[in-house]
């Protein structure tokens, strides 16, 4: 058992979905991805905010709460024996009469929660980076699979994405930083990027720390003039680049990546504390 739908707990084997859903028909289906720290989830609200957000976009109305959705983790994380995963809060707009047509209002989603093993790499541990340039339109979900095909390894490499224009966006699942002069740069949502939990950290936590913080469109050169990169997404953390082709970064020797990243560890220690 490790999949939980609309209240029940079962197995992946029970699990399915219409096909006459919203969700499957028209793409109305929304996640929050994480990991647990003995059982907990960092920045949890702001995850299940996020989520609330985009589904009220759709008038799709949110059946649980986040105190439910928290039982839920916990009963999955002691049910595997307090094994730390990764989840996936899953919402899909639901089946409504068979109806082909879109519905002006949601009230009956189909909410998921389910999890898988987290990814074997140590904190802190350096990839390299590879441009992936899009043949159309910037689309993260589409460019994210597409451009995942041509890598080989994706624990040790990220995928770095172009626009059309040359514009740089985002990482396979994390938001792209660089450093130069003392500033921190990072794409802005304008490019076509979301705004993920940990951006919104990242940002706030170095503006608090005194550093300038620029959102702006950027090219190639603009980052590889760069003395410091990371990526950064909710289950990975902050993961430091060493390389993107020739051009060098400090990769975990980088200032402002080694603060960030205490900081962030802080944060951890502090929702595991919080949840004893």
């Amino acid at each position: 058992m490790n999949l939980w739908m609309n209240g029940k707990y079962i197995n992946n084997t029970e699990a399915g979905i219409s096909p006459f859903d919203h969700g499957y028909l028209y793409g109305l289906n929304f996640f929050e991805k994480f990991r647990t720290y003995k059982g907990q989830v960092v920045l949890f609200q702001e995850h299940y905010n996020r989520l609330i957000s985009r589904l009220n976009q759709f008038h799709i109305k949110m059946t649980y709460s986040v105190k439910d959705i928290l039982q839920v983790i916990d009963h999955l994380y002691q049910h595997d024996k307090e094994q730390d995963r990764i989840y996936l809060l899953n919402v899909s707009a639901g089946v409504y009469n068979n109806q082909l047509q879109f519905q002006s209002k949601y009230n009956n989603p189909k909410v998921i929660v389910y999890h898988t093993g987290l990814i074997s790499r140590k904190r802190g541990e350096e990839k390299e980076a590879k441009w992936i340039q899009a043949d159309d339109d910037y689309s993260p979900i589409e460019n994210r699979f597409l451009g995942s095909l041509t890598v080989e390894n994706l624990e040790t490499v990220e995928g770095f994405f172009l626009s059309k224009k040359g514009i740089v966006t985002e990482g396979f699942s994390s938001t792209i930083f660089f450093v130069k002069d003392g500033v921190l740069y990072t794409p802005s949502l304008t490019s076509g990027i979301t705004s993920s939990v940990i951006r919104q950290w990242v940002i706030h936590t170095a503006k608090q720390m005194g550093y300038r913080v620029v959102e702006d469109l950027f090219i190639k050169k603009d980052l590889e003039d760069a003395y410091e990169c990371f990526v950064a997404n909710s289950v990975e953390e902050l993961v430091p680049i060493s390389n993107i082709g020739n051009i060098r970064f400090l990769g975990k020797d980088g200032t402002l990546y080694q603060r960030l990243h205490n900081a962030y560890i802080e944060e951890i220690l502090k929702t595991v504390q919080k949840g004893e």
